[in-house]
């Protein structure tokens, strides 16, 4: 694994899917590529993108600018004129080529996680490390894939996959190393957040903010996902079994959407100086996602498409966490994070110092927010 790395300091990627993430991850490799090139030396090469379609495949690399052009103009990557491959499946190209890294960020399924967990299975059961937003999959069978990963000597990482930019289940898992922790709860779904913010602080009704949500790439391919609460109850699925060791599903969530929450409901909250915000907490009895009045002034009281998490600690408190959790750039951050947490992996792993990537808050993640509240003793 990673024998590029160590000849010529060069990572192959496989995009599958080429959507709003997808893209938003080549943009920012179109741009960033070339300082991380010139100031680490590191070569981040797209060897090959899959869409609905088929695929476009190089060697060599992809010209990026050329893929965002030709899937904007004429729908598929395998239009690009002697790399396009029209038919050629994810699959096929998993298992044929020889890339380093899977980034699979497909249409979310919560159903059975297909395609998503298809092609993740191939991915590691041939030895490449997987990076993904793909919730589905994770919701399903997250101990699973992380068994089977470290049996093929692969990593798993997924810290797009909740909230976005926000570095939510490495963090909340990092705090498990000293303390524990009591509770989370949180906004977790941006788009919802989004919808429920326009209809009060602008006064839209919530067909008008849903149609806002998608036009701006919010919102998921199906949209019942967000406003049945189905996409946040999968993040707190993972938050639960990822960060707090718990085995649950779906089915252990108690969930309720804002489907029918009206302007009127609003805009007779606000005049009480509260609002209404799509919460999902989970503690030590109670796993669940409704939607909550809470103060005008609370810290889960967050604007446009932003998440906000508040984790409870035995010893240290409460931590609070706010950035935005919806978005192709947004979440293309968090799998840009994942990526070269894969590599700087493989280097300590082979007893080198060298780290290519400690800072990625300029790797085109959106500015977060981060507070602390001590423990009254």
């Amino acid at each position: 694994m990673f024998r590029r790395l160590e000849a010529d300091n060069t990572v192959n990627l496989i995009l599958i899917g080429f959507g709003n993430v997808g893209q938003g991850l080549a943009e920012i490799l179109r741009l960033r590529g070339p300082a991380l090139k010139e100031k680490h030396g590191l070569d981040l090469r797209v060897i090959a993108i899959v869409d609905r379609a088929g695929a476009a495949v190089s060697k060599v690399g992809l010209d990026l600018t050329r893929a965002l052009e030709v899937k904007r103009l004429l729908g598929s990557v395998s239009a690009i004129k002697t790399v396009g491959k029209p038919g050629l499946s994810a699959v096929e190209v998993i298992e044929d080529l020889d890339g380093d890294i899977v980034v699979e960020v497909t249409s979310n399924n919560l159903k059975n996680g297909e395609p998503g967990l298809t092609h993740i299975k191939r991915a590691l059961a041939s030895g490449k490390h997987v990076v993904t937003t793909n919730k589905g999959p994770l919701t399903l069978a997250l101990p699973q894939l992380l068994d089977f990963a470290q049996r093929r000597h692969a990593d798993l990482r997924f810290s797009g996959a909740v909230g976005g930019a926000m570095p939510i289940l490495d963090f909340a898992k990092e705090l498990l190393y000293g303390d524990e922790i009591l509770s989370i709860r949180g906004v977790l779904n941006g788009t919802t957040n989004y919808i429920l913010w326009s209809m009060s602080e602008r006064h839209l009704t919530m067909e008008q903010a849903i149609a806002e949500a998608r036009k701006l790439g919010y919102a998921e391919e199906n949209i019942s996902y967000d406003i049945d609460g189905l996409d946040t109850a999968s993040k707190i699925v993972i938050i639960a079994n990822w960060v707090m060791g718990r085995r649950i599903s779906l089915r252990d969530v108690d969930i309720k959407g804002i489907r029918g929450i009206s302007l009127e409901d609003m805009l007779r909250v606000k005049k009480k100086g509260f609002t209404i915000r799509l919460i999902g907490s989970i503690s030590h009895d109670e796993i669940r996602v409704s939607p909550e009045e809470i103060p005008l002034g609370d810290p889960l009281s967050v604007s446009s498409n932003l998440n906000a998490v508040m984790i409870d600690c035995a010893y240290s408190g409460r931590h609070i966490i706010i950035g935005r959790g919806a978005g192709g750039k947004e979440t293309a951050s968090s799998v840009m994070r994942d990526i070269m947490s894969i590599v700087n992996s493989a280097y300590l792993k082979r007893n080198c110092s060298r780290i290519f990537l400690k800072d990625y808050s300029s790797w085109g993640s959106p500015e977060r927010f981060y507070r602390t509240e001590a423990l009254a003793l």
